[in-house]
């Protein structure tokens, strides 16, 4: 013995709590993606500084080469 108007606001609730589901399910699944990427760039741009900080690097030597050659050549001229 059921009673239809038990059920109907029963039924109700549970659509509503699976809508609710799939939304944050979708919500879930989106984040996820949009993590993946971020991490993606991030390691992207990590590269790219660590390839700028070795170019850096490189010419602080050569400027610094130079200096020390135009003393060199100060001193003996």
């Amino acid at each position: 013995m059921s009673t239809p108007d038990h059920v109907d606001p029963v039924h109700q609730e549970l659509a509503a709590l699976s809508q609710q589901l799939d939304r944050l399910l979708d919500t879930v699944r989106r984040l996820n993606e949009e993590n993946r990427s971020l991490r993606q760039s991030q390691e992207q741009l990590s590269g790219e500084r660590a390839g700028l900080l070795a170019r850096n690097e490189q010419a602080r030597s050569r400027v610094e080469a130079m200096i020390q050659r135009l003393k060199s050549l100060e001193s003996n001229g």
